[in-house]
Parts: C-alpha cells; sequence; structure tokens
C-alpha cells in the first residue's frame, strides 16, 4: 500500500519540494514532481536549476524524450505518462488520479488558509480510502 505523507505548514511549498527531491535523489529514489499549473511548474524548473551551487539534480518534463533515464521528473498534468513510481511530491491542491500507483506520496501543504482547507480534504479523502497518512508540521521540531 502507497505511504502517504502530509507536510503541512509549509512556508515556500517550491524550495520545500526541491529539498524533498535532493534529499530523495541522494537516496537514489526517483522522483515525480507534480505541480498545480505551468505557472508553478516552470517557478519549480527554475528552483531545481539554481538550488546550490554544488548540488546538480538531474531533472526533465514529463514527455521528454530522457525522461525515462532521468530521476526526476516535473509535471502539472495528473495525466501524464510517467516513467517511473517510486516517489511523488505533490505540490497540486488536489488529489492525484493515480497516487496508489507510487511507492511514496508527499503532499505538500501551505500555510495559506485556502490551501491548508483544501489539504485537509485530501487528508480525508485518503483516510475514506482507507490510507492512513502521517502528518509532518514544517518548523516544529
Amino acid at each position: 500500500m502507497t505511504r502517504i505523507d502530509f507536510h503541512t505548514n509549509v512556508p515556500d511549498k517550491i524550495a520545500y519540494a526541491c529539498r524533498l527531491a535532493r534529499k530523495a535523489y541522494m537516496a537514489r529514489n526517483k522522483v515525480v514532481l507534480l505541480a498545480d499549473d505551468a505557472e508553478q511548474l516552470a517557478a519549480l524548473n527554475a528552483a531545481l536549476w539554481s538550488l546550490s551551487e554544488t548540488d546538480y539534480l538531474p531533472h526533465v518534463l514529463a514527455g521528454d524524450a530522457l525522461a525515462a533515464e532521468t530521476p526526476i521528473v516535473l509535471t502539472d498534468s495528473d495525466g501524464a505518462e510517467l516513467p517511473h513510481h517510486d516517489i511523488l511530491v505533490n505540490l497540486s491542491r488536489h488529489q492525484p488520479a493515480h497516487f496508489a500507483s507510487f511507492q511514496r506520496v508527499f503532499e505538500i501543504v501551505s500555510a495559506q488558509p485556502d490551501d491548508a482547507a483544501l489539504g485537509r480534504q485530501r487528508y480525508v479523502q485518503y483516510k475514506q480510502q482507507q490510507y492512513q497518512p502521517s502528518h509532518f508540521v514544517a518548523g516544529k521540531a
């Protein structure tokens, strides 16, 4: 069964997702980053290029010819054909249609009231589907 982890109260979803992707990549996992829209996708792509002066995080957009060989794939389409299903980092505001095909899902939820409310709805949806999501509040030790 897919492991689902909610990370809430996140001040910057893009930066947070980039750090999660770096951690997963360093652990030799393959990652899909699901953006909410084209604007967030472009910001995510740019942020991965500038995350660190010393780290290189190989990434491409879903549908790229090199996607199957690249450990980090970015998309803003829930219906995109994806080459791997290790980890999904969801920055969108909806429950991904094919989340259960992944070994692990990270739901990234900001502190903004509308995003937090939609995050709570997704949490309830997962529970209704018999998943037991964990919850981590960013910034709390």
